[in-house]
């Protein structure tokens, strides 16, 4: 009998994963996307970049697969790249959308009123100019201008230490109206319901729906956000992070609560993203062979 044909998809993080955390170069990482390219491997980007954001990075990659917004506040659908497609999805001039996050004014609102009843001092996204994103990220001022078209998610950062209870006392006022706070990178985000979990999953059904190949589902992240990812695919791929360092969480939620083993690399970085898929493409081909 006739073994079933295995299609692989990617599903990646980019900010310290794909891309170098310090000058957001994807160089290191250049044979493996040439091995991803040469076999027609869906990448599929999951990042808390927006929309805009993640358009320049696909033309930069040379890339044209669908991809995940803002912690999976939305799934972009290139038109065309599927037949069958669910009723829910809206139809834009280039993109099919599926929308999963609160809308940005709403979790702005929320961002405001929680932080100013606990006398938190943080500084999102939207308190921020252009020059001034720039400077904090080291992006280029094009590169901050898209990274300010929010959609679905504010990106905040504290300015000075806020103790762990009344972090808890701010999840909890934000989680009253259905948003959650997580850890990014270097950055921390607040968000709807949505997680890159939850849109990975339903991506893949819709791969599933218009593939008849069996799937095997490939995740690759650094931070506390990319939990949910890594927990929704077959192999995840946990990035070591600069410092030497993995994201301690994400190790033990993944060492006790999953039935897979999860990938460590050891390259940090784009390095460890290329290490782990040149092994992890090779190792396919030699069980499809």
């Amino acid at each position: 009998m006739a073994r079933k044909k295995k299609k692989v998809l990617i599903f990646t993080d980019l900010d310290g994963t794909l891309l170098d955390a310090n000058n957001y170069s994807f160089e290191e990482a250049l044979p493996a996307l040439e091995k991803v390219k040469e076999r027609k491997i869906p990448l599929i980007l999951c990042s808390s970049k927006t929309k805009a954001e993640l358009e320049l990075y696909r033309k930069r990659l040379k890339i044209d697969d669908p991809f995940i917004s803002e912690n999976g506040g939305a799934i972009f659908i290139p038109r065309g790249y599927f037949r069958q497609i669910p009723d829910e999805l809206k139809k834009g001039r280039k993109y099919l959308v599926l929308e999963l996050g609160t809308p940005y004014p709403k979790i702005r609102r929320e961002f405001l009123e929680v932080f100013n009843k606990l006398k938190i001092n943080a500084v999102g996204f939207g308190d921020l100019k252009a020059e001034e994103l720039s400077s904090l990220l080291n992006l280029s001022k094009t590169e901050a201008k898209l990274a300010l078209k929010r959609g679905y998610d504010e990106p905040f950062y504290f300015l000075k230490r806020v103790k762990k209870e009344k972090l808890k006392l701010a999840q909890g006022e934000f989680n009253k109206s259905g948003l959650n706070l997580t850890k990014g990178g270097r950055l921390f985000h607040l968000t709807g319901g949505n997680d890159k979990g939850r849109a990975v999953r339903l991506l893949t059904q819709i791969y599933r729906k218009n593939r008849r190949d069996y799937l095997l589902t490939i995740g690759l992240g650094d931070s506390l956000n990319d939990l949910p990812l890594l927990e929704s695919v077959d192999i995840p791929v946990l990035v070591r992070k600069k410092g030497n360092l993995y994201e301690r969480k994400i190790l033990n939620k993944l060492s006790t609560g999953s039935k897979v083993k999860v990938y460590k690399t050891k390259g940090i970085g784009p390095r460890g993203w290329n290490q782990a898929l040149l092994d992890l493409i090779a190792k396919d081909s030699s069980e499809a062979g």
